[in-house]
């Protein structure tokens, strides 16, 4: 019997092209924030029905804050899978964007109720 030395599996490519996941990405984004604008208008319209009372202006500022919070984070998320090799989602912004999706959902079970 020989002696084989294990081969070692060639490195990727730096400059290889990511393929389709960067695109998935940028797509699924685009949805979440379709969805976060349903659910921002669809605050935003239950807390106006009730009135001009103060309760309702401050729902409808912290459902529009929220919204817009995610809005920029969503875009900057982006911006930055349309590079060759995007950097991965920081810890921040991933606490970020589940951040603002929880307060939305906290925003849709207050109004539902």
């Amino acid at each position: 019997m020989t002696d084989q030395v294990p081969r070692q599996a060639p490195l990727p490519d730096p400059e290889r092209d990511a393929g389709l996941q960067p695109e998935r990405t940028r797509l699924a984004w685009r949805r979440t924030t379709l969805t976060c604008t349903v659910a921002a208008t669809l605050g935003a319209r239950a807390s106006l029905r009730h009135g001009g009372t103060p309760a309702g202006l401050l729902a409808l500022a912290a459902i529009l804050l929220t919204w817009l919070a995610f809005l920029a984070l969503a875009h900057f998320r982006i911006t930055t899978l349309a590079v060759a090799r995007p950097r991965t989602l920081r810890r921040r912004e991933a606490l970020a964007a589940v951040g603002c999706a929880l307060a939305l959902a906290a925003f849709a079970l207050t109004i539902v109720n």
